[in-house]
């Protein structure tokens, strides 16, 4: 699973039949570089996920890739290769609160 921040949507008219009626979320990886760091700070490249949750732009969201995305996708022949799981509420590092949703 990958943390990522919601960056904004795609909007595609014409796309495979599997995919029809799927929100799909342009999401940035999000990297802890230090085991001092005190936030989380987004990683150079984003990603196309689909979204079943209802995320929203500026949502820290939990995405799973590859095999594990078309399960969750419920659709082993989806092709799809990222979904997002879950809409994260805090993120904890043992005394350092990384993340806190608004």
């Amino acid at each position: 699973m990958i943390l990522c921040r919601v960056e904004g949507s795609v909007v595609a008219t014409k796309k495979n039949p599997k995919m029809s009626g799927s929100k799909l979320l342009v999401v940035r990886p999000l990297v802890i570089d230090s085991p001092s760091a005190k936030e989380m700070k987004p990683g150079g490249s984003t990603l196309v996920s689909v979204d079943s949750l209802g995320a929203g732009e500026g949502d820290c969201v939990l995405v799973v890739q590859g095999s594990s995305a078309r399960l969750a996708a419920d659709d082993k022949d989806s092709p799809v290769d990222a979904v997002v799981v879950g809409i994260v509420d805090t993120v904890d590092l043992g005394k350092t609160i990384l993340y806190k949703a608004h």
